[in-house]
């Protein structure tokens, strides 16, 4: 599925743009040189016939992406949070891609879920409203229940939808991997990385199972987060192809003069949406991955309501505790301490001057500190990283693209509701507390008791281990590698506990 007929899908890509009158758009919004723009049009005009004509009542750049289809749908979605990047106008065209799509008809939204649960719609529900909101992967219907009258939400998945996002997953690949041989200095960035990562979360986002999953387990972890809000599943009404939750009553995030009339606070709301992204993604290690105006709703008591679960990020201890001590760094201008975690986290190659990486880094996180959101170019601080990671050979690090992609667009929504928000004074109180719980010697003395509870269970095995080990010394013999390394490990890990113990009495003291 990966070979050079992708080329025509790519060919139509750029045809489809042309046609639309969207190249031109994108590229006055990325304000793109004179040079590269001749170029690009002059390579994509004689083909424009191949390209699709979309639906001419929409704007050139939504018309484009809706008729390349979904992965392009969901490209179009993280730019629309991103007016700064983009730009006013782009960014408002842009948000007609997040929920305000095409719906596929009642009949066919019927027959999935009787097809799905086993049951005509008729029976499950008193009432199977139009669709309210049609995405790119999806669709969502209010529906009431049959036995109890509840209000729900029930979401069911496109007719075909994963031929339709295979097809475009492939020409993805096609174009990573001709990037990589055309351009061997791209090949730190992992391009080939970063089509896979994004095939593993968007195919997640194809079952519906999996995604009542994540609703379930995100719910547990934000249920004392005050002015939050998560659905919660039905699970007996949901399957591979269709999921049902609790009704959520609210305003769009996105709309603010809705919001202005409703008497919230924009500034309070873009506040908690940041702060709270930061908390699940350092407290929990797990955050909602697809934060966008469409997947977030307003109450009237003024708490922010989650949905659309199909995307979420999950990031390890040790990566949750580097994140934390890079943003620290930049809250306190501690440039020298940022750079000399990227060393040790082996972000940057050991062969690089940590002294000039640092230098590097000021430049970046300098023009912020003292400045309101309007007054940053996003655009232009992005580009001037990019020339920093392509200096120093960083590599892109895929267990960080969701984190990174969703932080981007979590201050988007962010700077949205208030444009004058600064990310830094709104992250400090987040991560200093995180940096207190989890750095230091309650963080040592925590972890040491994980590694206790894991030695345990190899507690009734050390007498053995110890006299096995006793026995090789006096009579050496070949032994099975495993065996070996268990025993090793063991007494290492033991030995790791005692001297991990000292050093904790030792601060203590």
């Amino acid at each position: 599925m990966r070979g050079p007929h992708n080329i025509i899908r790519l060919i139509r890509t750029g045809a489809t743009l042309e046609r639309t009158g969207a190249m031109k758009v994108i590229l006055d919004a990325f304000d793109v040189g004179i040079l590269l723009r001749v170029t690009l049009r002059s390579l994509v005009w004689p083909f424009q016939w191949l390209g699709y004509k979309g639906d001419p009542l929409m704007p050139p750049a939504p018309r484009a992406l809706t008729a390349l289809g979904p992965a392009y749908i969901k490209f179009g979605q993280i730019l629309s949070t991103r007016p700064d990047v983009v730009g006013a106008d782009m960014a408002v065209q842009l948000r007609v891609l997040q929920d305000k799509l095409p719906p596929f008809s009642m009949a066919e939204a019927k027959a999935e879920i009787q097809r799905e649960l086993g049951m005509p719609v008729e029976k499950l529900f008193s009432s199977f409203s139009a669709p309210v909101a049609a995405a790119s992967l999806a669709q969502v219907h209010k529906a009431h229940l049959a036995d109890t009258g509840e209000a729900v939400a029930v979401k069911i998945l496109r007719p075909g939808i994963e031929k339709a996002f295979r097809r475009d997953i492939d020409a993805f690949y096609f174009a990573a991997r001709t990037i990589e041989v055309l351009s061997p200095a791209s090949r730190r960035l992992r391009p080939m990385d970063v089509i896979t990562h994004f095939e593993g979360v968007v195919m997640g986002e194809l079952d519906l199972r999996l995604e009542s999953s994540a609703a379930a387990e995100f719910a547990a972890n934000t249920k004392d987060d005050t002015g939050f809000t998560v659905p919660q599943v039905r699970w007996h009404l949901s399957g591979r192809r269709v999921m049902t939750l609790d009704w959520a009553e609210g305003t769009g995030i996105g709309d603010n003069p809705a919001l202005d009339a409703a008497g919230h606070d924009r500034r309070v709301l873009a506040n908690r949406v940041l702060g709270l992204f930061l908390n699940h993604a350092l407290r929990d290690g797990y955050f909602h991955g697809d934060m966008h105006q469409g997947n977030l709703k307003v109450d009237a008591a003024g708490d922010i309501i989650a949905y659309d679960f199909g995307i979420m990020g999950r990031i390890d201890e040790y990566t949750r505790r580097v994140y934390a001590e890079i943003l620290f760094g930049f809250i306190r201008k501690d440039y020298q301490r940022v750079a000399e975690v990227h060393f040790e986290a082996g972000y940057v190659p050991a062969n690089r001057d940590v002294d000039e990486f640092a230098r590097a880094l000021r430049a970046v996180g300098e023009p912020i500190f003292g400045m309101d959101a309007s007054r940053i170019s996003m655009a232009r601080l992005l580009s001037y990283l990019f020339e920093v990671t392509e200096r120093f050979g960083m590599e892109t690090r895929t267990e960080l693209i969701h984190l990174q992609r969703t932080m981007v667009v979590v201050e988007g929504v962010a700077r949205s509701l208030d444009p004058r928000m600064n990310i830094w004074e709104v992250a400090k109180p987040v991560v200093e507390d995180y940096i207190k719980h989890s750095i230091g010697p309650k963080a040592l003395l925590r972890d040491l008791g994980r590694t206790a509870m894991i030695l345990s269970r190899f507690g009734p095995q050390l007498p053995r281990l110890a006299e096995e080990a006793l026995i090789r010394l006096n009579n050496p013999a070949p032994e099975p590698k495993p065996q070996r390394r268990i025993a090793r490990l063991s007494w290492m890990a033991l030995g790791g506990v005692l001297v991990g113990g000292a050093m904790w009495l030792g601060q203590l003291m």
